[in-house]
């Protein structure tokens, strides 16, 4: 069996189909015996591999005999994938000379000659590493699927009880009030589930200690109970060990039934408390039969779950409250309770500057700052806390330091191949924010995602294995602003960076330190803005992979692009993005058979030359905003291989012309201009596998509106951003029917998350966006649509954080069908913007209630005619109003108001911090407003500008409203702006 440590199912069935190739098609019995016996010698060392891996942290030899044994990996995957290059060319030059026999034998004897020279000794080198490493591992005691590398040995949990080891939490004090919150609310339910979701060391047991412990939870229930829940989560073991706890007893039965019947009886009609600590079960029935005795529980039943796995929230169907990184004050508190505990006299303030460069390397886990700061405790010199401050975390033994078993833990327990996904990660340098499509790509590259027991895309299934690592906390999202963008805490960066040790090597970052010549993956910081080279402990003609890391800078490479290339041999990805240097792609590029992925995006490139169709295993081809780029190769269809080709921004023009001969890639591409000639038509886009964004301009000039039916929108489902956009700027004729027609038969997929329409002159909105047939949407921009008479239900959908309304003239008013008539309208919605709705009048929304619950920024301007009352927003955080002078009652609630030139409008009620006014030309009015607000308000911060000699009377208070002091000040038209006036802990500011 395979353990997929080493040998992957994929190249073990390489093995298996190039055998079979090998007779079927050149009768090569002699060849095929060879390889299985490769694969044979593959598979003795495979079975001890996981034991290599849990004890590669112990013990040095074991990691020596591992690292080797992955390279000889590598050896193997090159050999493999070279025959497969020369088979397939075989193969293809015989099918293109119509393959007569004396062409078969011909090319049969060419690739014979191939095997003897270029294979057989590489083939008999690997096979005698493999032996010896094979023996080397009985030497070593290696094991056969040693200790099932999860949960297994006594060591390889740690575990907790309920009695907090520290009396003060650092840092958690929001946490802490959430948890204890959530467990005395009042609830209708019996039974009620929270997980709190962390990574390993993040403090989550820390954490549920402290609630379970807390004085105020005396009393609340009938029973607490707390169990530490086993790596292998047996039910009779889990049901055992709660029904244990409850008694205070221990329960020998073996039988299921008994225990769980007994454990009902214990909890029948009682109010529990019940935390499962460090649960890492995934298995939904495992959780239904343990949970099977709890619901008996009384009404207010709560159990609190603490995990490294957002899926062990899914699997309990329980609430989930993600735990983050501690914030930099109190990562300094937790360090130096730690470091400097009964410190006498006061800490030099060297170690103090040295202790915050730690603090800085710890990330704010709390585990590292509390493991570190105890380590440095007794160590008194200064070199000695600098040597800390140098060391990696995994130099320190198990004895000094907790971090290691915990994130190793965390490590085990992945599959092996999201361990190959995750070590493969060592790549990019700490604090890095790489892309989610971008790192799928270069797995896909590396064949990490290709199983032929998979019946999924490789696309699918990065997406999978992606999402698993999230959900274990491996990676997290950057901020919520970068959706697509994720880093890795630098602690496994660390490890990840362990594990792979030289096959990974950031240039200029790390140096080798293993085995000479065995780095197969190679990355540097374009930051630098050069590339000078690969230095002498690498050998470039084993790379695997060549890429710069940070986005977004140009930079120079000073050897030729064709010595770079000559450099190159088994390279699968190459990666010149934004290489300054690259304005020719080298002929040579066709020698680099085994290249799976090429990047020259925003390089000057003018063309690509034909040696491409050479690569026959290119599976994506980026060549995006190359300007310059005037025309794309005759031979592209040829590259049969090819699954992502993308196109944004390139200098070709009419890019579609040149793609109808593909072989169904996903197409990413910028736009598309409807032309009015027939040479290029808008049908040719139903041909193509879209895949991103994609602008469809100039739809005025779709001739018959059934052609945009032939696009098949609707089935596109990997295109997620969809502009469409009229121009009828010069055009004598306008037809609003036609236009309806075309913006109904250009129908997106389901799954589309960004809309925009532009310029759209129909008078009223297609169908799919009236009956709600986009649930995906996230944002969504209506602009110029000047006919439209009416809006869509858009507060029925259920994900839109952004809506943007513009330029709508013939909107007079708006009323509760824009909220879908539902009690909980706009439910996700966090930014509104309506502008240039010059005869909109009235905005009908006093007998919605419920809508808006999130949004936090509402700006409205340029609506002369609009009178009346807007919604309350009960989240609000930022509100802009400008240019609506009739507009006559406000209630804030938000924090920040901007109003310019809205000289009716009264502020009824506010509890904002931040106010600034311009152009309110109503001075007696401005002056009353504003000494009610100084009353009744939480107002901080006041800007008003463009005054005339305007005399205002300013009350003023103390926060806490203890005091009250009456000040009268002349406001002249001068260069006054700017000027603040502090009153208490407030701030004004005044001007012309």
């Amino acid at each position: 069996m395979v353990t997929g440590v080493l040998v992957s199912t994929f190249l073990e069935k390489t093995i298996d189909t190039l055998a079979s190739r090998l007779v079927h098609i050149l009768r090569q019995r002699k060849h095929k015996k060879q390889l299985n016996n490769l694969k044979m010698k593959f598979l003795a060392i495979d079975v001890v591999a996981l034991d290599a891996e849990q004890k590669q942290f112990k013990d040095p030899r074991v990691r020596d005999w591992l690292l080797r044994a992955k390279d000889v990996v590598f050896d193997v995957e090159d050999l493999l994938d070279e025959i497969d290059y020369e088979l397939s060319k075989s193969q293809a030059e015989a099918e293109s000379q119509s393959a007569t026999n004396k062409v078969w034998n011909s090319l049969n004897s060419s690739f014979v000659s191939f095997f003897e020279i270029e294979i057989e000794s590489r083939m008999e080198q690997v096979i005698e590493d493999l032996e010896d490493l094979a023996n080397e591992s009985y030497i070593l005691g290696l094991e056969k699927g040693g200790g099932v590398g999860i949960g297994s040995g006594s060591g390889s949990k740690l575990t907790y009880t309920s009695l907090p080891n520290e009396s003060v939490i650092y840092g958690r004090d929001d946490d802490k009030e959430f948890v204890f919150n959530w467990l005395t609310s009042d609830t209708p339910n019996n039974l009620s589930i929270l997980s709190i979701v962390g990574m390993g060391g993040m403090g989550k047991t820390s954490l549920a200690q402290h609630v379970f412990n807390d004085p105020r939870l005396e009393g609340k229930f009938d029973t607490n109970v707390w169990v530490s829940v086993p790596h292998e989560f047996d039910v009779l073991k889990v049901s055992r060990a709660i029904l244990d706890t409850i008694t205070a007893s221990t329960d020998h039965s073996i039988q299921q039934e008994v225990i769980q019947r007994r454990l009902k009886e214990e909890l029948m009609g009682k109010k529990f408390l019940l935390v499962l600590d460090d649960v890492w079960n995934e298995r939904p029935s495992k959780w239904e039969d343990v949970q099977k005795p709890l619901v008996f529980g009384g009404q207010g039943s709560r159990i609190l779950v603490t995990t490294r796995s957002e899926k062990v929230a899914v699997t309990m169907r329980s609430e989930k409250h993600l735990l983050q990184a501690l914030k930099e004050d109190h990562c300094w508190d937790l360090f130096a309770k730690h470091a400097f505990e009964n410190a006498d006299p006061q800490p030099d303030p060297d170690f103090i500057e040295i202790g915050k460069k730690i603090v800085q390397k710890c990330n704010g886990l709390p585990l590292a700052l509390k493991t570190l700061g105890s380590l440095l405790h007794n160590k008194s010199s200064l070199w000695e806390w600098e040597s800390v401050m140098k060391s990696e975390i995994w130099h320190f033994s198990e004895n000094e330091s907790d971090i290691l078993p915990a994130l190793r833990l965390s490590y085990f327990h992945l599959p092996s191949h999201l361990k190959k996904c995750f070590a493969f990660c060592a790549l990019f340098p700490r604090g890095y924010r790489f892309d989610k499509e971008c790192l799928i790509q270069l797995w896909m590259a590396q064949n990490f995602l290709a199983n032929p027991l998979q019946k999924k895309s490789p696309k699918e299934v990065g997406e999978e294995y992606f999402n698993d690592l999230l959900s274990w906390s491996f990676f997290q999202q950057a901020s919520n602003e970068e959706e697509k963008r994720f880093i890795m805490h630098d602690l496994l960066n660390d490890l990840a960076k362990y594990v792979c040790e030289d096959i990974c090597i950031r240039l200029g970052v790390d140096e080798p330190k293993g085995i000479p010549k065995t780095t197969r993956h190679c990355s540097f910081s374009s930051s630098k803005l050069c590339f000078d080279g690969f230095g002498s402990s690498i050998d470039t003609q084993k790379l695997h992979t060549f890429t710069p890391t940070d986005r977004g800078w140009v930079w120079v490479c000073k050897m030729s692009i064709n010595d770079l290339f000559s450099r190159f041999k088994l390279i699968r990805v190459l990666s010149l993005c934004h290489c300054r240097s690259l304005v020719e792609v080298p002929k040579s590029v066709g020698n680099l058979k085994h290249l799976l992925s090429l990047d020259l995006s925003y390089t000057q490139i003018e063309k690509l030359p034909e040696s491409i169709s050479l690569l026959f295993k290119l599976q994506i081809l980026k060549l995006n905003n190359c300007r310059k780029l005037k025309e794309l190769p005759s031979c592209l269809h040829q590259l049969d291989s090819l699954r992502c080709l993308e196109l944004v921004g390139i200098g070709v023009k009419n890019v579609v012309e040149h793609l109808g001969k593909l072989k169904n890639p996903q197409v990413s591409m910028s736009s598309f201009h409807v032309d009015k000639s027939k040479k290029i038509n808008i049908q040719q886009l139903g041909k193509l596998n879209l895949l991103g964004s994609l602008t469809i301009d100039d739809l005025q000039n779709i001739e018959n509106p059934s052609y945009a039916l032939e696009v098949d929108l609707k089935n596109k489902t990997h295109l997620v951003e969809l502009r469409l956009k009229w121009n009828f700027i010069g055009s004598s004729s306008v037809d609003s029917e036609k236009a309806e027609d075309v913006i109904e038969n250009l129908r997106p997929s389901k799954y589309l998350k960004k809309l925009s329409v532009s310029n759209y002159i129909g008078k009223q909105f297609p169908n799919w966006l009236l009956h709600n047939s986009l649930p995906n949407l996230v944002s969504l921009v209506l602009e110029e649509c000047e006919s439209c008479q009416r809006l869509p239900p858009l507060g029925l959908l259920p994900f839109l954080k952004y809506l943007e309304i513009s330029g709508l003239d013939e909107i007079v008013s708006i009323d509760a069908d824009f909220n879908g008539n539902n009690s909980c309208s706009f439910k996700s919605l966090q930014k509104l913007y309506f502008s240039n709705m010059r005869q909109w009048e009235k905005w009908d929304c006093q007998a919605v209630t419920g809508a808006f619950p999130r949004l936090e920024f509402f700006s409205i301007g340029n609506c002369p005619k609009l009178k009346g009352h807007l919604p309350k927003f009960v989240a609000l955080k930022s509100l802009y109003v400008f240019l609506c002078e009739q507009l006559e009652a406000l209630m804030v609630s938000a924090l920040e108001l901007l109003l310019q030139y809205c000289g009716k409008l009264q502020l009824e009620r506010s509890t904002m911090k931040k106010l600034t006014m311009d152009g309110h030309d109503k001075a007696a009015s401005l002056v009353a407003m504003v000494g009610r607000m100084l009353l009744d308000s939480s107002l901080e911060n006041l800007s008003i500008c463009s005054l005339l000699h305007t005399t205002i009377t300013r009350v003023a208070c103390s926060r806490e409203r203890t005091a009250k002091v009456e000040k009268t000040y002349q406001f002249q038209n001068s260069k006054m702006f700017g000027s603040n006036l502090s009153l208490g802990r407030r701030k004004y500011s005044y001007g012309a």
